[in-house]
């Protein structure tokens, strides 16, 4: 079903350990918005799709946040990987450090754990797909916001790639809820 390269979607090459931006981009793992949540909630929405167009676009979409998941993963990695036990407490991450160490655990930017109420499934394609849309200008709300708070381009450039392709998602999903409102689904 999938072809795995072992390389990421978009490189990420961060040199300089910044504890409180790890924190901050963690929400795009773990988060209500993250890719977490979008590449769940597409792959499961994507069964009860009327036809193979639309089962097509929701497995590529999901599959494609998976990647997002990684690049993400590989950003809070690199941004926490030389920190010492006194920056993570200073960034508020010392309960993060008491349960998992330096590992990503899904959760937002409070620590909040994943739940699967952050994404939704209907079964009815109309409904599905509006709430796809809101879901991906909801992520490109948030890497904007992310990318605001940023000051280094080694996370800048990620998270600009990042917001393109949630606008880039936007768009299928329209013209695919156009084209099923226009046979009455």
């Amino acid at each position: 079903m999938w072809r795995y390269e072992k390389k990421l979607q978009y490189p990420v090459n961060i040199k300089r350990k910044d504890v409180e931006m790890a924190k901050l981009l963690i929400t795009q793992y773990g988060g209500p918005n993250g890719e977490l949540a979008a590449a769940l909630r597409y792959l499961n929405q994507r069964y009860t799709m009327p036809d193979e167009k639309g089962k097509a676009l929701l497995t590529d979409i999901g599959t494609e946040e998976l990647a997002h998941l990684e690049v993400i993963a590989t950003m809070v990695f690199q941004l926490l990987k030389d920190a010492s036990i006194e920056e993570i407490k200073a960034a508020g991450l010392a309960s993060h450090y008491a349960d998992h160490k330096r590992a990503l655990y899904p959760v937002n930017a409070n620590g909040v754990p994943f739940t699967v109420t952050y994404f939704a499934t209907t079964g009815d394609p109309i409904a599905d797909l509006q709430e796809n849309m809101a879901a991906e200008q909801k992520a490109r709300a948030i890497y904007e916001n992310l990318i605001d708070l940023a000051e280094n381009p080694d996370i800048i450039g990620p998270l600009s790639f990042l917001r393109q392709r949630e606008i880039i998602h936007f768009q299928r999903f329209q013209e695919l809820y156009n084209e099923y409102k226009s046979k009455g689904y």
